[in-house]
């Protein structure tokens, strides 16, 4: 289980090598993605509070990157943070997720990426529930919902 010692350390040594990269140029991208989905998660937006449509969703299943579509987290950790935004305490894997640093609009947190394809997902907080104490706080644009019926079981 990753602690905020453990996202602290990644942010600033080296994060865990992913599985896989995946590598496509900016005209690529907003091919691919809708404007909204592009802005977020290739420009590094965010998505007003309260408007995502995965925030109020509970349904089982995974939390794929939208750019690539590696799974990110599992519903059995979502949790209601009342943030406005879908929330995780734990990735579905250790080297699902990047950490970096970030110092934009004059505050210091920890911005997370995908780790295959560098899409801004939020950022992580030392505020969640225990037992790991993590808040991942995500933005919806940057994630598709897999559930057992889009997956096609």
């Amino acid at each position: 289980m990753l602690t905020w010692k453990d996202v602290i350390n990644f942010s600033v040594k080296g994060n865990p090598t992913p599985d896989r990269r995946v590598e496509k140029t900016d005209a690529e991208w907003k091919l691919q993605l809708t404007p909204e989905q592009y802005r977020i998660a290739r420009q590094k937006g965010t998505e007003r509070p309260h408007s995502g449509a995965l925030c109020t969703i509970h349904e089982a299943g995974k939390y794929n990157c939208i750019c690539c579509n590696t799974p990110l987290f599992d519903s059995t950790i979502k949790f209601e943070s009342g943030t406005g935004w879908p929330s995780f305490t734990q990735p579905i894997k250790p080297n699902a997720i990047k950490y970096e640093k970030d110092t934009a609009y004059g505050m210091i947190r920890v911005e997370v990426m995908c780790n295959t394809c560098d899409a801004h997902l939020g950022h992580v907080f030392p505020d969640g529930p225990e037992p790991s104490g993590l808040r991942y706080c995500i933005n919806s644009e940057s994630m598709l919902l897999e559930t057992e019926a889009t997956h096609g079981s």
